[in-house]
């Protein structure tokens, strides 16, 4: 039997729950074919309520303009593809590695760099778990597992367990990182299953969260933050500076307070990753200096998220201030 979120995520990935979206006067087959409108009932529930409907549209409406091609822009803009280790690791930096758990996202964000990866053929699949363990076996100076995707929660606790009760006894393993955006878009996913998962685990474990404006914050998205906080899990958020979603001072700024309020440090803001079919969300450089300098100026040190770019074939994120 199905667990509520996997009905709610079901539903999405068939297309249930975009119907209203595809009526839209702006909602563009073209650019739906090229990456599959994917949206939550609680996703639209948030568009429904915001103060600025369009703002949060805009991150999950394919529109036509997705169909132009920009020479500057292409399928691979972080450079994951020369990073992969093996299939489904990426291993860019010092300490630590990523693996693509999931191809899958109960939301599919028009801006998303990694909508062009090939997960059919890089994903680290529980067919090839083993091969994942004997890479990070190899390599003592991995101290963090990064799980990534696509959304890594989309993949049942019970698949979830058996992956880390395989690294479990990797000693050099110190911290378990999660990237997803369940919380807001699927806050029924974090459920007693998952935080028991959580709470069994041997390591520091740090969720990162991807929101990008403060009306994703609906009440049940709250509530799951919440849910995390009680069981002692690091939260952090990571947003990208987005072309009227968040491009301005007042909108991140009230984010940040936001995210605070409900137990979330504001961690990084991205410069746009320059992903082909996605050029009209990309904000220039100066303009988002120029937005970053009044942020710092209303916000205290531990509210201001550090502004950066991914850049292929760096060793890190490239701060941009």
């Amino acid at each position: 039997m199905h667990n509520i979120w996997q009905q709610q995520l079901k539903q999405a990935l068939s297309g249930r729950t975009s119907e209203k979206l595809r009526q839209h006067p702006d909602f563009s087959h073209a650019g739906d074919g090229l990456f599959k409108t994917v949206i939550t009932d609680e996703v639209n529930t948030a568009i429904k309520e915001s103060s600025q409907p369009h703002v949060l549209l805009n991150q999950f409406l394919p529109i036509n303009r997705e169909t132009n091609i920009h020479p500057d822009f292409n399928q691979d803009p972080v450079g994951d593809h020369n990073a992969l280790a093996q299939q489904g690791i990426i291993h860019k930096y010092h300490g630590r590695v990523l693996l693509v758990a999931s191809g899958s996202c109960a939301v599919n964000c028009r801006y998303c760099f990694r909508r062009h990866f090939p997960y059919q053929k890089q994903l680290a699949s529980r067919r090839n778990w083993q091969a994942v363990v004997s890479y990070l076996h190899n390599h003592p100076e991995v101290h963090e597992v990064i799980l990534s995707g696509g959304d890594p929660l989309t993949l049942t606790t019970q698949s979830l367990t058996e992956l880390t009760d395989r690294l479990i006894d990797l000693p050099h393993i110190k911290t378990l990182r999660i990237h997803s955006r369940m919380v807001t878009v699927l806050p029924d996913r974090i459920d007693g299953e998952f935080l028991n998962w959580l709470d069994a685990l041997p390591w520091r474990k740090v969720l990162v969260t991807h929101i990008n404006h403060a009306d994703e914050l609906t009440h049940k998205a709250m509530g799951s933050l919440h849910r995390l906080k009680q069981h002692s899990i690091t939260l952090l958020n990571q947003s990208v500076l987005l072309k009227n979603v968040n491009d301005d001072a007042d909108t991140l700024i009230n984010l940040s307070h936001k995210l605070f309020d409900e137990g979330v440090l504001p961690y990084y803001l991205h410069l746009f990753d320059r992903v082909q079919n996605a050029a009209h969300f990309e904000v220039s450089l100066s303009r988002a200096q120029r937005i970053y300098a009044r942020m710092r100026s209303q916000l205290p040190g531990y509210l201001l998220p550090k502004l950066v770019k991914e850049e292929a074939g760096e060793h890190s994120k490239t701060p941009l201030i």
